[in-house]
């Protein structure tokens, strides 16, 4: 199946879809990364902070893909906010995926109550992008408010924010902030860590499309725009989250979804998340 790309602001093509490995384990990442590609995932979303980059790397570099046919995005760790290391943090990453760039190096958290301004953070990632180890940066978890000071005292736009957005958070006026500062929305958590599949409505929906409730919300999340990579833990579920491109929502479907927002976070609040890992 051919998976949409979408254009970032410096002209880099993302896929739309991908694999996300949060909650991968180490032992088994290359495993999990190896099925995904050779299914035909060609994103792979991973972060220092999920400790399994190496494993991501080892299935990569024995996958025999060419290097342009994966699209690689890792994340900075909360313990490497500190201007000085962030150049540094990458290239531990680069060794551990065996890569000389990554696609896409995000802030993972703003952690706006801590001593380290993500302004500065970021400024340190603008040099990153400058030396060509990522083709591009961004953030993750960014409020409107954290993205307009980085947008306004940066030098770069970022390419993506990465958000929590399920059918229970939608996030819409994050999204919209997103679209006015040309900012693509990458969504995570997309099927609200599987509290979508018992939901009547969803049910109701996957019944008349003859597709799973999962297919269902991956699918509103592709024709809304947002780029997704969910997690799988299966290799059935992988072929099945996979399996999106062939059919469409109908509005008043994509209207019903949107209207299960609840405003409901499952993750962190991103304006008091402050957990700094100790290694």
């Amino acid at each position: 199946m051919t998976v949409p790309t979408l254009t970032l602001n410096n002209g880099v093509q993302i896929p739309q879809f991908g694999y996300g490995t949060w909650q991968v384990p180490p032992e088994s990442a290359q495993d999990r990364v190896t099925e995904a590609l050779d299914l035909g995932y060609r994103h792979i979303d991973t972060a220092q902070m999920y400790g399994n980059e190496a494993g991501v790397g080892a299935a990569i570099a024995a996958s025999g893909l060419a290097r342009d046919e994966v699209f690689v995005t890792t994340k900075l760790n909360n313990n490497r906010h500190d201007p000085a290391v962030v150049a540094g943090s990458l290239d531990e990453s680069l060794e551990k995926l065996q890569l000389d760039r990554v696609d896409l190096f995000l802030i993972h958290w703003p952690l706006p109550t801590t001593d380290i301004d993500f302004v500065d953070t970021w400024r340190a990632m603008e040099e990153v992008y400058a030396a060509g180890k990522a083709r591009a940066i961004g953030v993750s978890n960014f409020q409107p408010s954290h993205l307009r000071r980085v947008v306004q005292e940066g030098t770069v736009v970022p390419a993506v924010n990465q958000v929590e957005i399920h059918p229970y958070f939608t996030q819409d006026d994050l999204r919209a902030v997103n679209v006015e500062l040309g900012v693509a929305t990458e969504a995570w958590s997309p099927l609200a860590q599987g509290q979508v599949f018992d939901d009547p409505a969803l049910q109701a929906i996957a019944g008349t499309t003859g597709r799973s409730v999962s297919q269902v919300v991956l699918r509103w999340h592709l024709q809304r725009g947002d780029i997704v990579f969910p997690k799988a833990s299966s290799v059935e579920r992988l072929k099945q989250n996979f399996d999106v491109f062939d059919f469409e929502l109908s509005p008043a479907d994509m209207g019903a979804i949107s209207a299960l927002d609840a405003g409901r976070r499952i993750g962190p609040d991103p304006d008091t998340m402050s957990w700094i890992p100790k290694d």
